[in-house]
């Protein structure tokens, strides 16, 4: 009775000569400073939404304490502070998506030149810290926009 071999999960290697390996190596390197580079960028996007997420938040805040002193400041400043949070949401909620597309792209990149073996290891597919903070950032700012819109808080 024979046996069929189960498919192996790590292509053949191929025989590499030093230029070859070099080339190698550059390609795993160049794939970190792109994933590297695009966490980065959701950094910026990260700062970006938590400026205009916490000035949307502090302008409601003292405009709606300044209601004594000004009339129709508590409209405003709830309006201002959920335009603000609004904006601030939407800037994160697009860099989150723009960052996964980026990051499903590359590895699926970087999975068809280690299936043709011109990389050494799979692509590994970390969450990064930056991608969990941009998230529980967005939970923040939908609870604020939303404590805010139906008056859960004062």
């Amino acid at each position: 009775m024979a046996t069929t071999a189960a498919p192996e999960s790590r292509p053949r290697p191929i025989a590499r000569d030093a230029s070859t390996e070099l080339a190698v190596n550059r390609t795993s390197l160049s794939f970190e400073r792109t994933r590297m580079s695009t966490d980065n960028t959701l950094m910026s996007s990260l700062r970006t939404s938590l400026s205009l997420i916490g000035f949307g938040f502090t302008i409601h805040q003292v405009l709606g304490k300044a209601s004594g002193v000004l009339p129709r400041a508590s409209e405003t400043g709830r309006n201002l502070g959920l335009a603000l949070l609004l904006l601030g949401i939407a800037v994160l909620a697009a860099a989150i998506l723009n960052h996964h597309g980026f990051e499903r792209r590359l590895r699926r990149q970087q999975q068809e030149l280690f299936e043709a073996g011109l990389m050494d290891g799979p692509p590994d597919g970390k969450i990064t810290p930056t991608y969990v903070a941009a998230v529980v950032l967005l939970l923040i700012g939908l609870f604020a926009f939303a404590s805010i819109a139906f008056r859960l808080a004062s």
